[in-house]
């Protein structure tokens, strides 16, 4: 790592400690962390997720159990747990993750499964995400191998690439290897898209907040509309539920805050869908093209129908619109399809369908990008988890991330944490999982969508190291456009603009 960008790590370090103390306030570290290269627009939230719920209980944790479970006497896993991480008694695997609804699911597995057999103590920090890039950057940056696994966004991979260890490496341990953890179970492109950089695997994919399409079957069946296929058919449809339906109920909702990152989520979505991309061929940025300006234009056709409040709402704003029965339908990730279900929190229990998302108009295929960005309407947000490449105690981590990345517990953790972490086929397949496919809370009725997105569909950003400092950037100038203040053309000239600089300075 060379000197200067051991310095800018240090310095967002520094600066989170900061603001979390009360000594900086959040716009000083915002600038703090984009003149060191990374974006936090939304205070750190580089996807949607939903709040943590409470956290699962013993009864929970038990009634999700399995024959592969550790929990399980009579199973391998608890057998090798019992066994080969014994071998492990007492020392102390330090993990560092976002303060997700899957992570504090499988933290609270751990305590009852994985620590009372193994002996390992694991400190399991739960934390806001611009926490956890503060003590990744300083870990890294000093080398000090204080936390042993990491949660990397997997816009981050560009960055962080060299400071995990390549997971065929670890692969190899057989006298470690977790039974039946199959890592081809894993969807491969999950692996790809998240968790790999430059064609090396970095790390375990983690979870997978993807784009799939809400609506409001009782309103499709009221005006005998059918999900729309094609992008043409989601603006007639949103035209025609707004027609029928308003005041009470707007055609669509969206996330346009602006400056924040749900924004530029948005219109990534209408970028690709219209065969525009962020970067073109040899690194030079696309997003100014005539393609990306037709999906602006498209975006910005869409607010006639879209409640006046969304240019104040982020991920969470859009998705209470919805649930509140605002709109008759959207695009967001899966994981918050299981809130319309929830009656403590939505009116439109049982009314709502996942779909996938229409058809792109065109499509650039990912050869004609740079930086790993993948055109496509199903854009994810997802993480992966690292061991790093400083820890001190490599044998017992790798041992924990097996365990908490297998085919039993990432079930489990879907069912308790709300839906955002199957990664595996085997997670889809499983009967638990499909014991869930009714109307209620936990819902897993979506999976089927999800899948398919993830398979046929999946839209990655950019991995570029200079990605982050551009976020919000980015954010700031669709705010500008989408409010009215600037034009679509001079918005997408000064991203472009903004993406040119960024890539030299890392090259320099």
């Amino acid at each position: 790592m060379e000197s200067g960008e051991r310095r800018r790590r240090i310095a967002i370090s520094e600066a989170s400690d900061k603001l979390w103390s009360g000594v900086m306030t959040r716009s000083a570290f915002l600038r703090v962390c984009a003149g060191a290269g990374i974006g936090l627009a939304g205070l750190g939230l580089s996807r949607p997720r939903r709040a943590t719920a409470a956290p699962p209980t013993i009864q929970d944790i038990r009634a999700t159990a399995g024959p592969s479970s550790a929990i399980e006497p009579s199973s391998d896993q608890h057998k090798f747990l019992r066994d080969a991480g014994r071998t492990f008694s007492g020392q102390t695997v330090r993990v560092v993750t976002e303060d997700t609804p899957p992570s504090l699911a499988t933290r609270e597995i751990m305590k009852h499964e994985f620590m009372p057999l193994t002996g390992i103590n694991v400190v399991w920090e739960l934390l806001p995400l611009d926490r956890v890039l503060a003590k990744v950057s300083a870990d890294t940056a000093r080398r000090a191998g204080t936390n042993d696994v990491f949660y990397l966004d997997q816009a981050w991979v560009g960055r962080f690439a060299n400071d995990t260890v390549p997971v065929q490496k670890l692969l190899a341990r057989k006298d470690l290897a977790y039974p039946r953890y199959d890592f081809d179970d894993i969807l491969p492109s999950l692996v790809g898209h998240i968790a790999s950089y430059r064609g090396q695997v970095v790390g375990i994919p983690y979870d997978i907040p993807i784009n799939i399409l809400l609506y409001r079957k009782d309103i499709f069946n009221r005006l005998r509309l059918s999900p729309p296929k094609t992008v043409p058919e989601y603006l007639a449809t949103v035209q025609a539920i707004q027609r029928e339906m308003q005041p009470q109920v707007y055609g669509n909702t969206g996330m346009w805050k602006s400056g924040h990152y749900s924004l530029l989520i948005d219109a990534a979505t209408w970028v690709w869908a219209h065969g525009g991309s962020f970067f073109g061929l040899d690194n030079r940025p696309a997003i100014n093209d005539d393609r990306a300006a037709a999906g602006m234009e498209f975006m910005r056709a869409l607010a006639k129908y879209t409640p006046p409040e969304a240019i104040t709402w982020d991920w969470t704003g859009a998705a209470k619109s919805f649930v509140e029965g605002r709109a008759g339908m959207y695009i967001n990730a899966g994981e918050w399809f299981s809130m319309c279900d929830d009656p403590a929190q939505s009116k439109v229990v049982g009314l709502v369908e996942a779909a996938p998302c229409p058809a792109e108009r065109a499509l650039r295929p990912a050869s004609q990008c740079s930086f790993d960005e993948t055109p496509g309407f199903s854009r994810q947000g997802g993480s992966y988890l690292g061991l790093s490449m400083y820890s001190k105690r490599p044998d017992p981590a790798w041992i924990l991330m097996q365990w908490a990345t297998s085919s039993d517990v990432t079930t489990r953790a879907s069912l308790l944490g709300g839906g955002a972490s199957p990664v595996r086929r085997s997670n889809f397949d499983d009967p638990r999982i499909k014991a869930k496919t009714s109307v209620g809370i936990g819902t897993t009725r979506h999976f089927g969508v999800t899948l398919d997105a993830i398979n046929n569909r999946m839209g990655t950003e950019p991995h570029a190291p200079a990605w982050p400092s551009l976020i919000d950037r980015f954010a700031i100038e669709l705010g500008k456009m989408i409010t009215g203040q600037q034009g679509i053309r001079a918005t997408l000239d000064i991203m472009a603009k903004q993406a040119d600089q960024a890539v030299r300075r890392e090259r320099s």
